[in-house]
């Protein structure tokens, strides 16, 4: 069965196309949600945020473009996790010394922007395919087989070219501390 059909399927209320997405594009759910959400939440919060994936997918099936499913996955995944952080915070009961937390000052507030900034720099100026390549792996989260087949590469040469990339931005970033 190829996504077509099986979202053809799946609109039609056919459980069997549920559970074909789920073999097929459970890791891929798993990884973002549980970059996301772990160490921070429990296992079983994660595990309750994929489900609802799941469950939304087979829900909303009908407003899903057909050879969009993987990124509207990637979408909700993004989207549950912040809502299990989101109900996560709004849990946790305040407590005294709490106000006594020390927040951070204009300084830190001026680094941590200008790292964000540096670092966006430093990304944009890499060289294609290698910016593409650290994107797809540090930013939406895909592994480097999955990048290798989407960029007709080898699985080798996509290693080296992250680690390239991480080369290049360490440079990038140290080179104002030295």
């Amino acid at each position: 069965m190829d996504e077509d059909r099986a979202l053809d399927a799946l609109r039609a209320g056919d459980e069997d196309a549920l559970a074909w997405f789920i073999e097929r594009y459970t890791a891929y759910v798993s990884t973002i949600v549980k970059n996301m959400l772990l160490p921070r939440l429990p296992e079983a919060d994660a595990e309750e945020a994929v489900c609802d994936v799941f469950l939304a997918l087979w829900r909303g099936a009908g407003a899903i473009r057909a050879g969009n499913v993987r990124a509207w996955l990637g979408g909700t995944a993004r989207n549950r996790a912040r809502d299990a952080l989101r109900r996560a915070r709004a849990e946790l009961p305040l407590e005294d010394d709490a106000l006594t937390l020390p927040c951070p000052g204009p300084d830190e507030i001026l680094t941590e922007r200008e790292l964000r900034e540096r670092t966006r720099r430093a990304v944009d100026s890499m060289p294609e395919p290698d910016r593409e390549i650290f994107l797809r792996h540090y930013f939406y989260c895909q592994g480097v087989a999955g990048i290798a087949l989407a960029l007709d590469m080898n699985v080798n040469t996509v290693k080296t070219r992250l680690r390239r990339g991480r080369e290049s931005l360490r440079r990038a970033l140290t080179k104002g501390d030295e």
